[in-house]
C-alpha cells in the first residue's frame, strides 16, 4: 500500500518538475542567445578594427573565418549587408572560385578531373591573377583561400569538391564518386612519386588481384590514371599526383 502512495506522489509532482525544467530550459536558451549576441558584436568590432589584415593577409583571413564558424556567421554568404560592405570577401571568393574552375576545366583532359590545390595555386600565381578584395586588386591569396572558395562552390553541386589524398588536398571537378579503395590507391601513388603497379597495390594493401584491378580500372576509365606499358611491365601513372609531387619538391 505504501508503495502505491509513493507512486501517486511522484505522479502528482510530475507536472511541477516539468514546469521547472521548462523554466530552466527557457532561461538557458535566453542566456545562450545573449552570449552569442555579445560575441557577434565583439566579432564585428574585431572585423572593423582588423579589416585591412583580413583583406590582405591570407593566414589572418583564415583565422578570422575560423572565428566566425562557431557563431554561424558567414561573411561570404552575401555581397550585400554589413559583412559584404565591411570586408567584400564575397566578391573575392566568388572571383577566386571562377578562376579555379577555369583552371580545373582546362586541365581535365590531362588529369581526369582531379587536381591538387597546390598545382592550382601555382598556375594562378604564374598568371599573376589578381582578385577584387576590399576595393583593391590583390594577389594575396593562399591554398586555404582556394579550398574555402571550392567548398563554398560545392554547396551548389556540379561535382566540385575537395578530397584529402595523403598529405595533399585535391580538387575534384567531376561528379565521380571515389570509394575508400580509390583513395588508398592514390595515397599509395603519392608515396611512390605518382606511379604504381598492380602487384604493388596487391602486395601493399593485401588485396586480391580482382579488387586491386577493379579500383585501378575505374581510375583509368575516368582519366585520373594513365597506363604505361614497357617491355611487358604495366605502370599506372597519376598525373595530378605526379605534378603535385614535382610542385612540392620545387617549393622546398
Amino acid at each position: 500500500m505504501a508503495h502505491r502512495r509513493r507512486g501517486v506522489g511522484v505522479s502528482r509532482a510530475g507536472p511541477k518538475f516539468q514546469k521547472k525544467a521548462d523554466e530552466l530550459k527557457a532561461v538557458s536558451l535566453q542566456s545562450a542567445m545573449e552570449t552569442v549576441e555579445k560575441l557577434e558584436i565583439k566579432l564585428s568590432d574585431f572585423a572593423k578594427k582588423h579589416a585591412k589584415e583580413i583583406q590582405h593577409d591570407p593566414a589572418f583571413r583564415q583565422r578570422f573565418l575560423q572565428m566566425c564558424a562557431p557563431l554561424g556567421v558567414d561573411p561570404l554568404l552575401s555581397k550585400k549587408g554589413f559583412w559584404g560592405q565591411l570586408l567584400g570577401m564575397g566578391d573575392f571568393y566568388y572571383e577566386l572560385a571562377v578562376k579555379v574552375v577555369e583552371v580545373c576545366y582546362a586541365n581535365r583532359s590531362r588529369n581526369g578531373g582531379i587536381m591538387s590545390v597546390g598545382e592550382v595555386e601555382s598556375i594562378l600565381s604564374s598568371r599573376k591573377t589578381k582578385f577584387q578584395l576590399g576595393g583593391q586588386k590583390t594577389k594575396a591569396y593562399s591554398q586555404d583561400d582556394i579550398t574555402t572558395a571550392i567548398n563554398k562552390l560545392s554547396n551548389l553541386g556540379g561535382g566540385f569538391r575537395t578530397v584529402q589524398v595523403g598529405d595533399s588536398t585535391m580538387i575534384m571537378s567531376v561528379p565521380t564518386e571515389l570509394d575508400n579503395d580509390h583513395m588508398e590507391i592514390m595515397t599509395l601513388a603519392q608515396i611512390y612519386n605518382g606511379s604504381i603497379s598492380l602487384a604493388l597495390v596487391r602486395d601493399s594493401k593485401g588485396w586480391d588481384a580482382d579488387r586491386s584491378k577493379r579500383a585501378l580500372d575505374l581510375l583509368l576509365a575516368q582519366g585520373m590514371a594513365w597506363l604505361d606499358t614497357y617491355q611487358g611491365h604495366e605502370l599506372y601513372w597519376f598525373p595530378s599526383i605526379w605534378k603535385d609531387q614535382v610542385q612540392s619538391g620545387s617549393s622546398v
